[in-house]
């Protein structure tokens, strides 16, 4: 991800009022990730790195607002079942309207 696409995300997040501060809070650490990675596509991602970098205690809550932000459009989720395999993600340019 370079910091042009990072400065569209964020003009895009700004504007969308469905958001709440837990949203935000996940979203910036995915994008910290993906900016770490140097990807929008195929960021590697683990559930606890994700809850430390969110400062989210609760699985409930992180459940809750990662689901969101996938039915949202932000953010598409592809899981590993594989404990060796991180799971991945894709940012959205344009999220779901």
């Amino acid at each position: 991800m370079t910091i042009i696409e990072f400065i569209q995300f964020i003009a895009v997040v700004e504007k969308d009022r469905r958001l709440t501060a837990w949203h935000l809070s996940l979203l910036t650490a995915v994008l910290f990730l993906a900016l770490k990675q140097g990807r929008v596509e195929a960021v590697k991602v683990s559930r606890s790195r994700i809850m430390r970098l969110a400062h989210i205690t609760t699985l409930p809550t992180y459940h809750k607002y990662f689901k969101s932000l996938q039915q949202l459009g932000y953010i598409v989720y592809r899981p590993s079942y594989h404990p060796g395999v991180r799971s991945e993600l894709d940012i959205k340019k344009q999220p779901c309207r």
